[in-house]
């Protein structure tokens, strides 16, 4: 029998950089939301766990066994092995939570299947910060590194979004090193669509200041009839939401007119 999941786009509808901490992390408060479509993960049983790579971004990653769609499946007790394929479709290193979607997603299938241990949360964050709220992908409050999560009244869900990425690769570290160190308050009180309006993403401009095109891309979505725009993670996609599909779909055209080589996604919130 084969079973399939989607590994979710993961997008911080508000990142709030609070501080930096004495082991090198920063203190952050941010909003995850996820969107219903982003990497495509099959399994089958097999004699031995094992990880074939497909899809546009499969030759940007590293070695099937260094993976973390592998690492994520030999932490857990999963019983026979698991041949699994990853069709990657999100761009890698953009701020979308990629890997740590696909790790997500190895959670839910090894639940299906085997079940999950209760220290699976520990275990999902020893991965990596956004792992956690990966696992169940759908809207939370993330605080500390991003793995101490709680819940949110969700009014934005089966909201449309698009998602635009430059094809240009920004990794986290020299992003948060750029960060200017000023704690700007916490997140707003509310519901997610009150925390993403008054919200801000503090990680910005550093990302510009290394990526100029995430400005390009900005322009580009608050040129259409969008309700929000803002960066995600730390970069270099960013995103929109918007009221209707049709006005989602009119953007998505519109851009890739005049920007025919940036990456898109649309979809809702989950």
């Amino acid at each position: 029998m084969t079973l399939a999941e989607t590994a979710y786009a993961k997008i911080n509808l508000a990142l709030h950089v609070r501080r930096r901490r004495e082991d090198g992390y920063h203190e952050l408060e941010t909003l995850f939301a996820f969107v219903d479509d982003g990497d495509r993960l099959t399994a089958a049983p097999a004699a031995s766990d094992e990880l074939t790579l497909s899809g546009e971004f499969a030759p940007e990653l590293a070695d099937p066994s260094k993976n973390i769609v592998s690492m994520a499946l030999a932490s857990l007790p999963h019983g026979e092995g698991l041949a699994i394929d990853l069709d990657k479709r999100l761009p890698v290193a953009a701020g979308l939570g990629g890997g740590s979607a696909d790790a997500g997603a190895v959670f839910r299938l090894v639940q299906r299947i085997h079940g999950l241990p209760e220290d699976w949360h520990a275990r999902a964050a020893a991965l990596g910060a956004d792992v956690p709220a990966c696992v169940e992908s759908l809207a939370c409050i993330g605080r500390g590194t991003g793995t101490e999560l709680s819940s949110i009244d969700n009014d934005l869900a089966q909201t449309p979004v698009l998602l635009v990425n430059p094809r240009m690769p920004l990794a986290t570290g020299p992003v948060f090193r750029g960060w200017d160190g000023i704690d700007r308050g916490p997140l707003p009180e509310g519901p997610a669509g009150r925390i993403a309006r008054e919200g801000r993403n503090d990680l910005e401009d550093p990302a510009i200041a290394l990526c100029p095109a995430i400005a390009d891309v900005l322009a580009a979505l608050r040129a259409t009839d969008a309700l929000l725009v803002r960066m995600s993670g730390s970069g270099a996609t960013c995103f929109a939401l918007f009221r209707h599909h049709d006005a989602m779909d009119k953007a998505m055209k519109d851009i890739a007119k005049v920007h025919p080589d940036w990456w898109q996604m649309g979809g809702v919130l989950r």
